[in-house]
This record gives C-alpha cells, structure tokens and sequence, in this order.
C-alpha cells in the first residue's frame, strides 16, 4: 500500500477547521482535522508534507510522526508545524484502523474505559468562530440575548447572564461538570496586570449562582485562557476557593512554567495546562517543575494520535491523569474519545453540547454517543467517522490535492 495523494478541505462557513484527507493506491481514504489560522497549514501540508508523504508506506505511522515532530522548525509549540502533523497524524491511524478493520482504541491497546465521563465547555453556537483569535470579540454571542439563538444551548452567553440554570440544564442531561470563563472581559480591560474588586465581585456571581442552584453536583471546570500575570492569577484563584472549583485551566501562559509552578503551590484547586503545548518535550518541563495536577492536551495540535499517547503514558509515570481538550471540531473529538478510552489514566473528557448538538453533526457520518453524561466512540473501523459527502461539493469549499 502506497500514499497517492494528500487532500485538504475547508468551507468558508467555519474558516477555523481544516480537514486532511490520505488517499492510498488502495482506495483506503484516512480523514484528520486541525483548527485555528489554517491557511499557512494548507500551505505547509502542500509544500512540505505531501512531497515526503507521497508514495510512502501509510501504516509506517511513527516513522512518519517521526519526521514531522522532528522538523528544523516549529517544533515544541503549537505553530503551524504541529497542527499539520497533528492531521496526518490523525488520517494514518484512521487508515490503519480501515485496514485492520478496527476501531482506533482497539490498535491502542484496546478500550480500558467503555464509556467516558464528560464536561461541559459552556460555549455558544458561533463562539470562536469567524476569526482566528481567542478574544472576546470572537465569542459569537446573539446580538441582544437569549431569543437571538437558534438553539437551547447558548451557554456562553448562559452563564453570565444565569449560571444556575445552566448548571441544571446540565445536570438534566447527566452532565455533572461545566467550564466557564466569567474572567475574561477584565483580564482583557488591564492587559492582565490587574483585576479590581468590582470586577473580581461581578466575575464570582456565576459561581455563587451554581452552587445556589446545584450544591456541589456540579464541578466547575475555571478557564483563564493564559491571559494573567501571576499575582492576579494567584489573587483570583484566592478568591474561587471557597466555591471549590473542579479545576483552574491555563491561568498564565504557558512560556514561564516556572511561575506556573509557583502558581500551583499557592491554591489548594487543581490546576492544568496545557492544550497550547505541543510534543512530549514540552509537557515533560510541565511534568518535572510539578506544575499541574492534571494534564490538558489537544490531539489536533500536539502530534496528533501518537503524540497524545506518549505524552499520557508519561502523564502516567507522574501520576497525573488526562483530560482530552476539544473546543475545535467533530473529528478532533472522535480522535480524542479514541484516546480516552484507552488510555488507563483518562479523568473527563471536553465537549462542547452547542457544538455537538448543533453544527458537528452537519459535517460528519457519526458522532461519538453520548448518554447521561459519558461518552465513547462510535462504531465502525479508525475513526468510526468520515466526512459529510456534501462537503466537497459545497459552493464554499475549497479543496486542493497534491497527488503522486
């Protein structure tokens, strides 16, 4: 079996997820995913990519993982690199899995979690959505409120306005955990360097409202998005504890572990980090400063499939357990459900219900089930998933091939 062409696919209407396709001489078809500034990755997966993917073996996986993770440049970070490894990556499992005619988790090792336990990422339908940025001018909330959506699960604009009810809604589904960011519009007001009181007061009202509401039923999962300075990182955290929050996420970015570390040793929460790392090189200083208690990975930006499991097993030798990111795209989350139900180590796994429930179903066969609040993968050899056909024939697809 020989690679004969490299496909990659998006549509105008999500401008932040790339699909990659692995044609063999075999009528084998591999799918993988990225997200985020895809343009310079088509580039990148055309221009560099292709010329030593084309005619090459594509069950010799690692090797291939190999070469790219090994690059003169981009490594270690989540650049544009990372992201088109990730994808390939991702697309040779799924045509292994294909040949074997075996599910993913199987050719892992098989599934040591049947179901997994997810949470909540308390996203909207449009959120980060029409641009590359991580801001909240790309949140993508309804112009006025609540009736502007087109759906029950506008949860970003939910939590700020009643977190409570958010929190119910989960609950009434299975779902006992919730991620929210209520933080956000005053770490952008000072650049990060400082939150005042009335800021810190307006940002702990959803908390109260949850624990109103729910009690302790629900964990609350913190976002920070990277964008604290430590002292007021550490103020914050002071502040959340005595909601008892599940865990805080990325509260400073990810270039000084050091004061990560340092950050960690002041709060009695969780912290993890971090889904804007890439490669088990990174997450090894991670691991050895004992900077998190649980480790975050993305699949579509750290290697991919075979990235992710080194990076778990050594997540393991730490005694750390995992919690798969996904705030991107259907197959990212196929990928990492794959994942989390193999890996001995699994602790939740991300969804995000505006998007699973809403538009992920319009871009794939299947979706990974979910019931009362766990989930696993769908049926069917590799992913157990491939692309909406009407993709390719949509008028704002843009589809380039290079072929052997």
């Amino acid at each position: 079996m020989k690679i004969t062409a490299i496909e990659t696919i998006n549509v105008k209407e999500y401008p932040n997820i790339l699909w990659v396709q692995i044609h063999t001489d075999e009528g084998i078809v591999g799918l993988g995913e990225t997200f985020y500034a895809i343009d310079p990755v088509v580039s990148h997966i055309h221009q560099t990519c292709a010329p030593y993917l084309l005619g090459k073996n594509p069950l010799e996986i690692d090797k291939h993982n190999h070469n790219f993770l090994n690059t003169y440049l981009g490594f270690s970070s989540v650049g544009v690199e990372m992201r088109a490894a990730s994808a390939v990556d991702i697309a040779l499992w799924d045509i292994f899995g294909k040949v074997t005619n075996q599910p993913i988790y199987q050719l892992l090792g098989g599934a040591t979690n049947q179901t997994v336990r997810i949470y909540n990422t308390c996203a909207g339908y449009q959120y980060v959505r029409n641009k590359p940025t991580q801001d909240s001018g790309n949140f993508g909330l309804p112009t006025d409120n609540m009736k502007n959506s087109h759906g029950p699960y506008e949860d970003l604009l939910g939590f700020q306005t009643d977190a409570g009810e958010v929190a119910q809604s989960l609950l009434d589904m299975g779902i006992t955990g919730m991620k929210i960011w209520p933080f956000d519009l005053a770490a952008e007001k000072s650049k990060g360097v400082y939150i005042s009181n009335s800021d810190l007061k307006v940002a702990l009202k959803s908390f109260e409202k949850i624990r109103e509401r729910v009690g302790d039923q629900m964990d609350i999962h913190v976002e920070f998005h990277s964008l604290w300075q430590l002292p007021p990182a550490i103020k914050i955290a002071k502040a959340l504890e005595e909601f008892n929050p599940f865990w805080f996420e990325d509260p400073i970015k990810m270039n000084n572990l050091d004061a990560l570390a340092e950050y960690a040793k002041r709060t009695n929460v969780w912290v993890t980090a971090s889904e804007t790392l890439a490669t088990r090189w990174a997450f090894r200083d991670l691991f050895k400063k004992n900077a998190v208690s649980v480790c975050m990975l993305d699949i579509g930006w750290t290697g991919g499939i075979s990235e992710a499991k080194k990076i778990a097993s050594m997540a393991e030798a730490h005694s750390l357990p995992i919690a798969p990111h996904d705030c991107t795209g259907p197959i990212l989350l196929t990928a990492s459900v794959h994942l989390a139900m193999n890996l001995s180590n699994t602790l939740v796994q991300e969804i995000v219900r505006a998007f699973y429930y809403d538009w992920y179903k319009d871009l794939v066969t299947h979706l990974p089930p979910i019931n009362n609040g766990f989930i696993t993968a769908p049926e069917g050899p590799g992913l157990g998933t491939q692309l909406n056909p009407d993709i390719p024939r949509r008028k704002d697809a843009l589809i380039r091939v290079s072929k052997l």
